[in-house]
C-alpha cells in the first residue's frame, strides 16, 4: 500500500514524534495551522471516519483516551481543538485516518 501515514507509522518515514505505542502514533505536523499541531494515527491503515466499524472503533476509542495526554506532552496548556477531515469535501488530504490537535493560543472560532 502506498499510504504516506501507514509509512510513517511504521517507522519508514521519518517523524517528530510526540508520542507512540503499539496501536497509535502522534507527530508534529509538517505544516502547523497552530503554535502546537499535532497529527495522532492509528497504525492500522483505515481510510477515514466513514470507515470506523465495530471491529475498529476501539482503537478510534484508544486515541481519544490519549488526546489529553499527548495535548500535555505537546506542552498545551489551556485548551485545545481536535479535528478530523473526511472525503473530498471535508479536505481530506491523506486518506488514512487521523486526528489534528491544534492549541498553543486561542483558536479562531471559524477555524476547523
Amino acid at each position: 500500500m502506498d499510504c504516506l501515514f501507514c509509512k510513517i507509522g511504521a517507522g519508514d518515514i521519518p517523524s517528530n514524534k510526540v508520542y507512540e505505542d503499539e496501536k497509535i502514533l502522534a507527530f508534529h505536523d509538517i505544516a502547523p495551522q497552530a503554535p502546537v499541531h499535532v497529527l495522532v494515527i492509528p497504525r492500522a491503515h483505515i481510510a477515514s471516519a466513514n470507515d470506523v466499524t465495530a471491529t475498529n472503533s476501539e482503537i478510534v476509542a484508544h486515541i481519544f483516551t490519549c488526546i489529553p495526554a499527548i495535548a500535555k506532552k505537546a506542552g498545551i496548556t489551556n485548551g485545545y481543538r481536535v479535528i478530523t477531515n473526511c472525503g473530498e469535501d471535508g479536505c481530506q488530504s491523506v486518506k488514512h485516518l487521523h486526528f489534528h490537535i491544534l492549541g498553543g493560543k486561542k483558536l479562531p472560532e471559524n477555524m476547523g
